[in-house]
């Protein structure tokens, strides 16, 4: 099968999104006049390591937009498998005035860099400097691009000084409503590494 997005697919859901897995989950929290907020974004990824920055992509202006306009910061906190029914509650259409950390039961602290929450527990949260927001082509299409401030790392997540995720087990999104979880890893070494 080959189809020209323009031209439409024809199927009974559209494949772009299985097409594109498994995607990590950036677990997005901010903080604006509103309150708190706390979002999964799916379209998210690492970008550079030096100085380390990420991205993710808002499908509309939704809430987590807004406030990191406002407050030019965020924080993403990884997922594990033991936070997914925490995780999906949060990815509801709410007022804005919802508060999701309280919504789904999920703790929160302080960032040390940037003033904005980050759930706590979890396996990393990485606390972002806005670079920039750029509007992507389509209606409501925005991705926003962070420098990393600030890195915390779970304990239980560190063996022998390597973050090992392994120990909590990743949560990854797929097409549809579909979600993984990494159980297994293994280790390939690129030509000339010894």
């Amino acid at each position: 099968m080959f189809y020209r997005p323009a031209d439409g697919h024809g199927l009974p859901h559209n494949p772009f999104n299985a097409i594109i897995t498994p995607r990590p989950i950036g677990w997005i929290s901010s903080r604006g006049t509103t309150g708190d907020n706390l979002a999964p974004y799916s379209f998210f990824n690492g970008i550079a390591y030096t100085p380390p920055q990420v991205m993710f992509a808002s499908t509309g202006r939704k809430d987590s937009l807004r406030n990191i306009e406002e407050s030019g910061v965020f924080a993403v906190n990884i997922v594990e498998y033991a936070a997914r029914e925490r995780m999906n509650l949060t990815s509801g259409t709410y007022p804005p005035d919802t508060d999701e950390f309280t919504l789904a039961g999920v703790e929160r602290d302080d960032c040390v860099t940037i003033p904005c929450p980050h759930v706590r527990g979890a396996p990393a949260v990485l606390e972002c400097r806005i670079n920039r927001i750029v509007e992507l082509l389509g209606r409501d299409n925005f991705l926003v691009l962070g420098e990393v401030t600030g890195i915390h790392l779970r304990d239980d997540c560190l063996v022998d000084g390597r973050f090992d995720v392994t120990r909590f087990q990743p949560l990854a999104r797929g097409g549809y409503r579909d979600y993984s979880v990494v159980t297994e890893v293994f280790e390939m070494l690129r030509p000339g590494q010894e």
